[in-house]
């Protein structure tokens, strides 16, 4: 822990008594303010007191109900299609309904590679939208508003998926599945203006941005960190949107198994209502964040002026020029000015704002490597959907299995953060950010060896060998393998186990290292890497049939694995700034109109309030 780094990044915080813990510290953006930089840390308490999590506020639990509400349905909605698309209509069925008779339920009839495909399609498309909701979010219309948009156009697309699975329809594949592609891209819309906006305003409600020392009920003085609060907020946040998953999947997938798809879109359709409506009450409660004009402007304009001159052919003149250590510091203004240069017009921040949009680039850098992780955890949304079709699955529909996956998540989430991490700093270990993600990026390739070993005893012991989809599909009815649908419980298991690590702390990591005007983007750059893996994944369509399957899992896992490691080795240094990127000094610029100044309030030496405009 860097400590002394990070006390010198925020100077300018003094040292004042330890707040009690009685005091509230999110009560009110007046009582933050009154105190919130006068009890900071000193080097000697960062590297001695424990550390602990503030308390979470009420709004954030209504945010996170949302969520909830979203989440049960977006996945209750994508838990069918598998099956929807792949399989076909039963025969005599207008619904889809196969009441868990072989070879259950369906509708379309197009296979698993064009199941695989679609599936990954919606995947790519509800993970790209996101980079136009934050867009339009820091830009335009703030989160709150582009929530509310988003909202409308999610309900759209249900409500023509919906269509696209009634009686009179349904038994038209070709017709069906032109109308449910149109559902899809609708719906996509709505999910990446929701998701890139839903997580940090959330985060945002706490309200506490700089670490302070309280004494708690014992009389021993603790440092309640910010980071460790936007960790705990994630954590329960993620917690609640795999209660979403699991809660809204099972009632579908047996509403889809009983009555028929049309009812497994409806009724998500009906739940989402909630969304908008709860967002509309609570509004007054809610710290939400305006929307700040020409800021992604200008932090582009800032990256390009700090790369220009530093390219190079060479690899490690390249590799030299980027880790020189004045990198960002010589394109700060007071630096540009120190050297006697013009500050360019559209300059019209401080050294502090540089600072936090180098924290971003380094969040994004961290981003590259996620698609690597993702491909595995996508191979939960289609292939091992259909691997446990071609098991002993008793009375247990083939696409309820994947619900061990968030039930994972719900048991490990308290266990971690009432067990495992308090341990951990009770010993003194650093479990860090870079180091969650490595171990979660290795998980999922265990996840996967997992799978590719069940699969390779699926080709190995079916009547049907290494054919068994097509010849299951074909009417073959002794393709059953006799492996029970639970050995799945591992890749399920590890996978979740994988995600409480990687991809929480990368909801965290997008939160907390971004520029305060910009958490949008970098949430929705965060998102993003999901489609580019998706877009990775369609490269591997091809092995998503038999008899591949194997070599999909086994090149998956070790993609994966190869993930961990270089991610490891690229980042491991960070775990030493990790403090002081969490505690830099706050910038004063907010972003208006391109080339305004931006005009704060200050004290002069006398204690008199006067107006000054930032330039740079």
């Amino acid at each position: 822990m860097d400590t002394k780094h990070c006390l010198e990044v925020t100077k300018g915080g003094s040292v004042f008594d330890s707040i009690p813990l009685e005091a509230s510290s999110s009560a009110s953006s007046k009582d933050e303010g009154a105190y919130l930089l006068r009890p900071f840390p000193t080097e000697e308490e960062w590297a001695t007191l424990p550390r602990v999590a503030g308390t979470i506020p009420w709004t954030a639990w209504t945010v996170a109900f949302v969520e909830f509400a979203e989440r049960f349905s977006y996945y209750g909605t994508s838990a069918v299609f598998v099956n929807f698309i792949q399989k076909s209509l039963p025969k005599g069925s207008k619904t889809g309904a196969g009441f868990l008779i072989k070879p259950g339920s369906g509708a379309l009839g197009l296979g698993q590679r064009a199941s695989t495909g679609l599936t990954t399609f919606n995947q790519f498309w509800s993970y790209f939208t996101p980079l136009f909701g934050a867009y339009l979010a820091d830009q335009y219309w703030g989160r709150y508003l582009t929530i509310q948009y988003a909202n409308i156009a999610a309900l759209v697309g249900h409500l023509v998926l919906i269509v696209s699975a009634i009686p009179p329809v349904i038994v038209h594949p070709t017709t069906a599945v032109s109308i449910f592609a149109v559902g899809l891209v609708i719906m996509g819309i709505g999910t990446g203006g929701f998701k890139s906006n839903i997580s940090p305003l959330i985060a945002e409600q706490y309200k506490d941005s700089k670490a302070y020392v309280r004494l708690n009920k014992h009389g021993a003085r603790e440092i309640v960190d910010p980071a460790y609060t936007t960790a705990r907020i994630y954590i329960y946040f993620y917690m609640l949107v795999n209660m979403g998953s699991l809660t809204g999947s099972l009632a579908m997938v047996y509403s889809e198994h009983f009555v028929g798809f049309w009812l497994s879109f409806t009724l998500p359709t009906i739940c989402y209502l909630v969304c908008p409506f709860t967002l509309m009450y609570f509004k007054k409660h809610y710290k939400l964040s305006t929307p700040t004009g020409s800021v992604m402007g200008k932090a582009w304009k800032l990256i390009c002026l700090a790369f220009k001159g530093r390219w190079s052919w060479s690899p490690a003149t390249l590799k030299r020029n980027f880790r020189d250590p004045d990198f960002w510091n010589k394109v700060k203004p007071s630096s540009i000015r120190a050297r006697g240069e013009t500050v360019p017009s559209w300059m019209t921040f401080d050294d502090e704002w540089v600072d936090e949009v180098r924290r971003g680039v380094l969040a994004c850098k961290v981003f590259l490597w996620y698609p690597l992780y993702w491909l595995a955890y996508n191979q939960m949304l289609n292939n091992l959907v259909s691997q446990a079709g071609t098991m002993e699955l008793g009375k247990v529909p083939n696409d309820i299995i994947a619900k061990l996956n968030p039930i994972f998540i719900i048991i490990v989430v308290p266990i971690m953060d009432f067990g495992v991490y308090p341990l951990l700093r009770k010993f003194r270990i650093n479990f860090s950010p870079i180091k969650k993600i490595t171990a979660g990026f290795a998980l999922s390739s265990f996840a996967m060896v997992s799978a590719c070993v069940t699969q390779a005893y699926i080709y190995k012991m079916s009547k049907c060998g290494s054919h068994i989809n097509a010849l299951t599909k074909g009417g073959r009815k002794d393709c059953t393998v006799p492996i029970t649908v639970w050995v799945q419980v591992f890749p399920y298991g590890l996978i979740g186990m994988s995600e409480v690590l990687a991809s929480i702390t990368k909801l965290e990591y997008a939160y907390t290292k971004a520029p305060t005007n910009m958490r949008s983007t970098v949430q929705g750059l965060a998102l993003f890497t999901s489609a580019v893996s998706a877009a990775l994944g369609q490269a591997l369509v091809g092995l998503s049939e038999d008899p591949l399957l194997v070599w999909n899992y086994g090149s998956v896992a070790v993609v994966a694995m190869l993930g961990a490691i270089g991610f490891w080795f690229t980042f491991r240094q960070a775990d030493k700034e990790e403090d002081a990127l969490n505690n830099l000094k706050e910038s004063k610029f907010i972003g208006r109109g391109e080339g305004d100044a931006e005009n704060i309030t200050v004290q002069n030496e006398k204690g008199e309030k006067i107006e000054k405009g930032i330039v740079g």
